[in-house]
């Protein structure tokens, strides 16, 4: 009994000392829009530090009038790309937003800006700011 106890307060000490934040996004990467249109497309990974799912349900930018969440599925045989209404990101993992996958589209850049602010959001809960420089699309 006094070994599980032991266990048991180890297991409770390095949670209490877990000072990662709960929500983290890192290889964030901004394309540049194609000449003469006025989208741009976000890629990332955001990892969820928490023991409970995160719901990302907006996501904002003062330098864009839209940010929606997008993913790209195959249907028919056809590729189509469609809005989803919210993002899980389970706990203790990590979610990949890349090319032909879910995706952020960022329409209608308010101004030539170099660099990217976004908010994530549950519901009115700011979940994280991140920054991003945009970067030449791949050809």
């Amino acid at each position: 009994m006094r070994t599980l106890f032991i266990i048991a307060s180890l297991l409770l000490s390095a949670c209490a000392n877990d000072t990662r934040p709960p929500l983290v996004a890192t290889d964030l990467r901004i394309t540049a829009p194609v000449p003469g249109q006025t989208m741009s497309a976000g890629y990332l990974s955001l990892t969820n530090n928490t023991i409970e799912a995160m719901n990302i349900t907006e996501v904002t930018s003062p330098d864009f009038a839209s940010v929606e969440i997008h993913e790209s599925i195959l249907q028919d045989g056809i590729a189509k790309m469609r809005r989803i209404s919210s993002l899980t990101i389970p706990a203790s993992s990590t979610v990949k937003l890349n090319p032909g996958g879910k995706h952020l589209m960022l329409m209608r850049p308010s101004a030539n800006t170099e660099l990217v602010s976004l908010s994530f959001y549950d519901g009115d809960t700011l979940l994280l700011d991140v920054q991003a420089s945009i970067t030449a699309r791949d050809n």
